[in-house]
């Protein structure tokens, strides 16, 4: 009985714990910083903001569900990497925003059809899909998208407003 007791009060630490987590906003942008170039770093599951060469802010992310690798093929679950540009901003996808990576390239497209595939495409910074909202940042514990770089429904909020179609984005290893 005792070690029941215990048990539970363990879990109901742990529930508050994750809660108070999962509601801590994250720091915000200084009013009228605009983003002139990202920096996804697969490896450390970072996207690194910077306006005028200086780094402004950096957000935990979550990739496709098989990140390790450049993406060669549509369905293979990879996040690109190499430079690209953001060329498309949607604010009313399936997912809470969207900003589009300009994947494929040329050279993206030759390798798939080499390989008799098709490269794919609608590659995406973006929130949650709409409805899943509340799961905020637990989002991060996991690989969980087809290739797109997920942040949480506040964070593209504050990307889609400070960042233009053109800025270059490199997505690193």
């Amino acid at each position: 009985m005792k070690q029941l007791k215990i048990l539970i009060g363990i879990v109901i630490l742990k529930i508050f714990g994750l809660s108070f987590y999962n509601l801590i906003p994250e720091p915000k942008f200084e009013s009228g910083i605009m983003i002139d170039s990202l920096v996804l770093n697969k490896q450390k599951r970072e996207l690194i903001a910077y306006s005028a060469g200086k780094q402004v802010k950096k957000y935990r992310v979550s990739l496709g569900k098989n990140p390790i690798g450049h993406k060669n093929f549509e369905g293979d679950m990879k996040t690109p990497e190499g430079s690209y540009i953001i060329n498309d901003k949607n604010p009313n996808s399936g997912y809470h925003r969207n900003l589009g990576i300009s994947y494929p390239n040329e050279k993206d497209k030759e390798f798939a059809k080499s390989l008799g595939k098709s490269p794919g495409g609608d590659i995406k910074i973006h929130g949650l899909r709409n409805g899943t909202g509340f799961l905020g940042k637990f989002q991060r514990y996991k690989d969980w998208t087809l290739g797109c770089i997920a942040v949480t429904n506040a964070e593209i909020e504050e990307l889609f407003d400070r960042v233009e179609i053109g800025t270059p984005i490199q997505i690193n290893p």
